[in-house]
């Protein structure tokens, strides 16, 4: 296992240095510097009831990109908390981040840390680190479909069980900009652990945007999770639909 941390340590190392150096012999043979902005959100849902039944819930999360003609950074934390009449139905927090670096204009290498608590399905931490490759099948002004895959490992504290296991990482992710400035998304990602393949992580997402103004949209997220072996007594899926504004900055 050290040897599987320390190899993803060093790769990240060696591609962010190659990164640089293509980053910085690319931009001294222009003539006159490009810039690439970041081009970042933050969206707010909000959900409470009173009555028969008092329910609150509130979700959080902010978000940034970064694309170049040779690099991509992505960069994003979230929170939700909510409860039913008293009863905590929803505590999680998690952030993640990616780097990938292009080789040509749809094969590129990336690195990616996540990080996860959830604390109604008894998970206090989930730490995953990856590295691996990826391929553009469709990669057009408004449209993009990449997949990706590559070895990672897993540290986390479930059900006070400590583990860290070596995982594969399998993911896609799609999205589709509209003229109008609507866009919809999809993602999916399968976390197996490599010696024990009935031990295995599902996250997707399907999401869609409005815009309600030049810097406002209403934003419409369905996320959903499946564990296989959960922490004892919690169920295997969890399912969310969120529904709030974003403001694009």
């Amino acid at each position: 296992m050290k040897k599987i941390i320390a190899t993803i340590v060093a790769s990240v190392g060696i591609l962010t240095a190659f990164a640089e150096t293509s980053a910085n012999n690319n931009a001294g043979g222009l003539a006159q510097e490009i810039k690439y902005p970041w081009e970042s959100r933050a969206a707010l849902g909000l959900t409470l009831t009173q009555g028969n039944s008092d329910t609150l819930m509130v979700t959080a999360a902010v978000s940034t990109q970064k694309k170049t003609p040779v690099n991509e950074f992505s960069v994003g934390v979230g929170a939700a908390y909510g409860k039913s009449d008293s009863v905590k139905n929803a505590e999680s927090y998690n952030a993640f981040g990616q780097m990938n670096h292009l080789f040509s204009e749809r094969m590129f290498g990336y690195v990616r840390a996540d990080y996860l608590h959830d604390g109604v399905a008894d998970l206090r931490y989930r730490v995953t680190l990856s590295l691996g490759a990826g391929y553009y099948l469709i990669k057009a002004t408004n449209t993009t479909l990449a997949v990706e895959a590559g070895p990672g490992v897993v540290f986390r504290d479930l059900g006070g069980v400590h583990e860290t296991f070596a995982t594969l990482r399998l993911a896609e992710r799609f999205e589709h900009k509209f003229g109008s400035g609507a866009r919809v998304w999809q993602t999916l990602e399968f976390l197996p652990q490599v010696d024990k393949w009935r031990n295995y992580i599902i996250n997707a997402e399907v999401g869609g945007e409005a815009a309600l103004a030049k810097d406002l949209s209403l934003q419409v997220v369905l996320c959903d999770t499946y564990n296989s072996l959960p922490a004892a007594g919690r169920k295997n899926n969890d399912l969310k639909l969120v529904s709030g504004i974003a403001y694009k900055f």
